[in-house]
Parts: structure tokens; sequence; C-alpha cells
């Protein structure tokens, strides 16, 4: 039986740290193509995929496949996230403990809400849920594998005021992720299967057109504060890293933008509407990569002490 290293290197941790975090990216992307394809009770039960079976059966068929697919990437997600907090505790790098338990904690809880989703007959509240834990994961092991390509966290590169944009800035991300589960959950896509086909779909009771205009609005204003940022951070001479942080997450929330848009008014597509969730999935991701870069490495300076010390991290 093999023994594993009294110690991993940076780059070991680093690189399992990568694999966690696109795990967890491509599990919300498979878990929108399960609620797209009408696939979410392919497995009709929960923690079986019938009352006989683990696996699906051929009298599944295509919704089935699916449906299984997508748990069978649990254990691939539960995998990564074992072998990235075994790295990390086997090495220097205690820091990131924290991070890489939380990653791995997520897993069950996915898990246990995942089963009460199917259980509910894919409400759309405990699909919301779904795909609200598992955006936190996605931002947890983003920040988790940047954190791990550097020796350490040290202190703030910005002014507190800047420090304080950011956070306004991860803060109405959330309320626009939160605000789009409200608007998927209120159109046709909410997650929900009747038994009855003649039977009105079950969703969240919003005036989809309402709760979409409420949508765009915070994204427009998610859009000015990155704009402000971007600007402030130029017009001071802010370290590069975070003006490329800020400068990259405006463009995917265009692009989200627009994909939104066109979704919005060729009437829900399948297609676009996957995109847009890998578009959320990607918002998640480099507004975690934002925060992380507003605090330097430890052996780096805090760019307000001095001119100098800004012209040394660039």
């Amino acid at each position: 039986m093999p023994v594993l290293p009294t110690s991993f290197s940076p780059s070991t941790v680093s690189r399992v740290a990568l694999i966690n975090a696109v795990a967890n990216g491509l599990i919300v992307v498979t878990g929108g193509l399960v609620r797209l394809t009408g696939s979410g009770l392919g497995c009709p039960t929960w923690p079986r995929c019938t009352d006989e079976s683990f696996v699906a059966t051929p009298e599944l068929a295509g919704h089935g496949a699916i449906e299984f697919g997508n748990r069978l990437l649990t254990f691939v997600l539960t995998a990564a996230a074992i072998a990235t907090v075994v790295v990390v505790w086997r090495s220097p790098r205690r820091d990131l403990r924290a991070l890489a338990v939380l990653t791995f904690l997520g897993i069950p809880a996915q898990a246990l809400l995942g089963g009460v989703t199917v259980l509910t007959g894919l409400n759309p509240w405990t699909v919301a849920a779904h795909f609200l834990v598992s955006a936190v994961l996605v931002a947890f092991a983003t920040t988790l594998w940047l954190r791990s390509r550097e020796p350490g966290v040290g202190q703030p590169l910005l002014r507190r005021p800047f420090v304080l944009l950011v956070g306004g800035i991860a803060a109405v991300t959330a309320l626009v992720l939160v605000l789009g589960t409200v608007v998927t959950g209120s159109g046709p896509h909410s997650g929900d299967v009747p038994d009855d086909p003649d039977a009105a779909p079950v969703r969240m009771g919003f005036d989809p057109e309402l709760v979409s205009q409420l949508h765009a609005d915070v994204v427009f204003l998610l859009l000015g504060l990155t704009v402000a940022l971007l600007v402030a951070l130029h017009a001071t001479d802010s370290p590069a890293r975070v003006r490329r942080a800020a400068r990259d997450l405006l463009v995917v929330q265009l692009a989200q933008g627009v994909v939104g848009y066109v979704q919005y008014f060729t009437d829900l597509p399948i297609a676009l509407v996957l995109l847009h969730m890998l578009g959320a999935v990607l918002i998640t991701a480099y507004t975690a990569r934002l925060v992380w870069s507003v605090r330097g490495p430890a052996s780096e300076l805090p760019l307000s002490a001095t001119s100098g010390a800004a012209t040394a991290t660039r």
C-alpha cells in the first residue's frame, strides 16, 4: 500500500486545489443540464436511483442517465475535496486549512440538500438553495486555489474605502445570484416536474417580468460599482493585480449581461440558459478573485505605506 508523503510541495497543493475549484464549478453546470433537460427526477428517489438500484436502469432512458451522471460527478468532487484536505494538512500551509475543510464539508451538505430536492419533487426553493450553496463553494474553492499559489496572506494593498467598495461588489454579486435563482424559479425552468402533465407547474409565485426587471436593475448597479472601482484604481495608481482582477471581472459581467438579455428576448432557449449558468460560475469565481487580490502575499508591504512599495509590487 503506497505511503503518503509527510509533506506536499506548494505546487502539488496548488494543482490539487485547482482540480477542486474546477470540479465545484463543473457540477453547477451539469446540475443546470439536469434541470434544463427535465431530468431532475430521472432518478426518482434518493440515495438510490430507483427503489431497487443505485444506478440508472435502461427504463429510465436519457433522463435517468443525465441525472445519474450528475450524481456520479459528486463522487469525483468528493474525491477532489478529500484530496485537497489531505495535501493541505500535510503541507506547511496552515492558513489554507479552514478553506480546505469548508470546501469538503460543503459536499455532504450538498448531498443532503440534493436528496431533499429530489424527495420534494424538485421544489424550486430547494433547487435555488442547491445552486446558491454551490456558488459559495465555488468562491471558497477559488480563493483556496489562489491563496495556494502564494506563500501566505499579507497586508491589505488598498486603502479602506477601496476595500469597502470591493466588499460592496461582493455583496451585490451575492444579491444578483439570489435574484437570478428567483427569476429562474418563477419561469419555465423552475425545476419542478409535476406528476400530472396537465397540472400547472409549481413555481415561486413571483411575476417573472417584475423579478427579471429587478434582477436587471441590480446587475446595472453591480456594473456601475465595478466600473467605479476600476476607474478609481487607475486614477490612484493602485497595484496591477487588483486592477487586473477588477478589469477581468467587468469583462465577465458584461458578457454575462449580454447572454442574459439575449436569453430573455429569445424565450429562454436551453443552450443560452446553460451558458448563463456557466457565466454565474465565472462571475462567482472572478468576484472571489477580486476579493483575494486586495491582500498581497505575506512578503509584500501595504501599498498605502509608500509610493515605493506601490512600484515594487507591480
